[in-house]
């Protein structure tokens, strides 16, 4: 037995004892009735059990294992609930960047906490006038003989209701083109200035968040990377942002996956139409080479090898298979959509939430200039923004 499939038997082992499988809930939502004190609780005991952090150094709490060992961990927990929602944006994007870029005394303070499960992290980035262009965001950070002073506003944030500390990048020069004056500070959310409000999407549920900034002040060693580089440091984070939306695990129970889209077709009687049976194929073959695409990026990533643009590619193919599985499941539906089948809320729910798949986290066209311009070597498309200082510009507010 080689070393990754000792690893894959005692994960399996592991969940079987400490985790439920899914087709034992009556609800198969990830972390429904799931409080905060038990996702807390979990991710501990994953990280007791060597299995959080799995790729991370070892000296910063992480297991030092590595991508062969996080594409099985990933295999043998899609038919297992993780109650780790909390913990996937800080996991995946402030903590690979702090790992990346931080100082050490960042990663020794910051990175074993959140693998324990007793720190919570969020991303700062978009602002209501600075969506797919971040870099026009005009959250600022004051420098002051103690640190930063910031005042702003940021929407989108997820898991801000529940962080303790979050990523933000903010405009620290605006004397110099806007990609040139920003910079990464870390930001302590429970500070007396900061103002966290829900954001209600279309399915019901609130995601999101908007959140304020009055006067927050953050320490000068807050600065993530370099002060004034905050805009490399971004490309960072979204670089791991992008591959993790792109290549995470795929529940087996997603309402919109090959296996429930299957499921739903035959409960319909259409298991055997062609025509259906054709979009379901081609459902399982994204889902397949997406899976193989995330398991080489994974690979490189723990060989040292910078996968870049390449986050992108994984990004995109992850939102058009969402996007592509919610047209197939409409198919299958029909009319029962609209007619509000508590059976099918799951469904439906996923359907609607589609299309915000293709926006989150970029959207797909800026994946597109990003794949063209960094993979394809296409040029850039003109603007006096790139180098315009800052405050000269003329920006919506």
């Amino acid at each position: 037995m080689t070393g990754t499939e000792e690893f894959r038997a005692k994960a399996s082992a592991w969940l079987q004892e400490n985790a439920t499988p899914f087709d034992e809930l009556p609800d198969s939502e990830p972390d429904a009735g799931v409080s905060l004190e038990e996702s807390k609780r979990f991710q501990q005991a994953l990280w007791e059990a060597g299995l959080a952090g799995i790729t991370w150094p070892k000296e910063y709490g992480g297991a030092g294992l590595g991508a062969d060992e996080l594409v099985a961990f990933n295999q043998v927990a899609a038919d297992y609930r993780l109650p780790t929602g909390p913990f996937v944006i800080g996991l995946g994007m402030p903590g690979p960047t702090i790992l990346e870029l931080g100082t050490e005394e960042q990663r020794s303070r910051y990175l074993p906490p959140m693998l324990r499960g007793e720190e919570i992290w969020c991303q700062l980035f978009s602002e209501p006038a600075a969506g797919s262009d971040v870099a026009s965001l005009q959250t600022t950070a004051t420098r002051t003989t103690k640190g930063w002073v910031i005042n702003g506003q940021k929407v989108w944030t997820s898991g801000a209701q529940w962080s303790d500390f979050g990523a933000i990048i903010a405009r620290t020069d605006p004397t110099v083109p806007k990609h040139k004056g920003i910079t990464m500070l870390i930001v302590d959310m429970h500070h007396p200035g900061v103002t966290v409000r829900p954001l209600v999407v279309a399915t019901g549920t609130a995601p999101f968040n908007e959140v304020f900034f009055d006067d927050v002040e953050v320490p000068a060693d807050a600065v993530i990377g370099k002060v004034g580089e905050g805009w490399a440091a971004a490309v960072v984070m979204l670089r791991h942002e992008r591959a993790t939306i792109g290549t995470g695990a795929r529940r087996r129970t997603n309402p919109l996956g090959f296996d429930s889209l299957v499921e739903l077709a035959r409960c319909r009687g259409l298991d055997r139409d062609q025509a259906a049976r054709r979009r379901l194929a081609e459902i399982y073959a994204r889902e397949t080479s997406l899976a193989a695409y995330g398991q080489l990026l994974h690979e490189e990533t723990d060989v040292g090898v910078q996968i870049g643009a390449r986050g992108s590619a994984a990004k995109l193919a992850g939102a058009e298979l969402q996007l592509w599985a919610a047209d197939v499941a409409q198919a299958v539906l029909g009319a029962d959509i609209a007619l509000g089948h508590e059976d099918l809320r799951r469904v439906v729910e996923s359907i609607v939430s589609a299309p915000g798949h293709a926006t989150a986290g970029g959207t797909n066209e800026i994946q597109r200039n990003i794949i063209g311009e960094r993979i394809l070597g296409l040029p850039k498309d003109p603007g006096v923004d790139r180098s315009t200082p800052f405050n000269q510009l003329r920006l919506s507010h």
